[in-house]
């Protein structure tokens, strides 16, 4: 059987819509003689890159990504884009530092884009271990390489207190039955570790109600959701993305979000809140222009995907998106 191409295993969620966003303020950088460039920070199989770069012929990407994986494919599938496109691997806490290093003399940074949580590809692969459909060793990497020093989701459990764990299934998965899988969970690596998706799957299986299993799809959803978060650092890195980008991007510059669960959107929002409203002391007869906002928001809350972009593509059924312009060139003091 062939190898499915990228384009048929990646379906862009909102792509008309973000690059809409992105692009938006790109004529304003082309009059100061600027040509605009795109961080896509989340590169995963390349579609919101190609959708950028197929859009305008004079638009540069730049696209950041953990997983060597996502860079290969990403890199075949814009290999029609190659002098327009760089792939970088590295963690999207470090757009900023990307734009620094990559802009060159004459460029200037149009927006990034984040699409955060799991990519199709890891979630696609079985053996990465995303997964609890699949049997596949318990990984959940995104760097997933030879050289990565990231611990696994095996390593994660063999070694984490129970009340930690506890914490992280609470916090990160929202699971109602935290402290029963939990304690669960350590009984069992005290005679055999966990070295399987399948195993793990079924020892959370076992400890939650039998009543609780009728709705929510299956009981190891928010588990593995809470691990992969964990072993990733996926909100600890995103609360230090979204500042740092926005610190990045000149007047002018966009910053659109892509979140698929509430404790990734609430973070989002805080960011975006923050600097889109006046920091002035209620009751403040003048707005003092440092307490103006540095950003204005380009969405209306968070805009989500429409009906018919939800039938053909499932995984955008829980998207979120959030926009917001730089409209004022101070960094902030966090």
């Amino acid at each position: 059987m062939a190898e499915r191409s990228p384009g048929d295993r990646h379906v862009p969620v909102m792509r008309d819509r973000c690059v809409e966003l992105l692009l938006g303020g790109a004529d304003v950088l082309r009059r100061a003689g600027h040509a605009p460039v795109v961080i896509d920070a989340t590169l995963g199989m390349g579609g919101h890159a190609e959708a950028l770069l197929s859009s305008c012929d004079d638009v540069r990407v730049i696209g950041l990504d953990r997983d060597t994986q996502a860079l290969e494919l990403a890199g075949r599938r814009l290999s029609a884009y190659a002098e327009r496109f760089r792939g970088v691997r590295t963690v999207y806490d470090r757009a900023d530092e990307v734009a620094a290093e990559e802009l060159v003399d004459g460029e200037a940074l149009a927006g990034i884009l984040f699409d955060l949580g799991v990519s199709s590809l890891q979630l696609d692969e079985a053996e990465r271990g995303f997964a609890y459909s699949y049997d596949a060793p318990l990984d959940m990497r995104m760097d997933a390489a030879a050289d990565s020093e990231d611990e696994t989701a095996a390593e994660l459990l063999a070694r984490i207190t129970e009340a930690d764990l506890r914490r992280i299934l609470k916090e990160y998965g929202e699971e109602r039955f935290a402290g029963r899988i939990a304690s669960r969970i350590v009984a069992r690596r005290g005679s055999t570790p966990f070295t399987s998706t399948a195993d793990l799957a079924a020892v959370v299986d076992a400890a939650v109600p039998g009543a609780s299993k009728r709705t929510g799809g299956h009981p190891a959803k928010r588990t593995f959701q809470a691990l992969r978060i964990a072993v990733n650092r996926e909100l600890e890195v995103l609360a230090e993305a979204v500042p740092r980008a926005m610190d990045a991007l000149p007047l002018g510059g966009r910053l659109v979000v892509l979140s698929y669960h509430s404790l990734e959107d609430r973070l989002v929002k805080q960011s975006i809140t923050s600097r889109t409203r006046s920091s002035a002391p209620q009751g403040l007869p003048v707005e003092l222009e440092e307490h103006r906002p540095t950003f204005r928001p380009l969405t209306r809350g968070a805009e989500i995907p429409d009906q018919e972009e939800m039938a053909v593509n499932p995984r955008a059924a829980s998207a979120k998106l959030r926009s917001a312009e730089k409209i004022k060139a101070v960094r902030s003091t966090r």
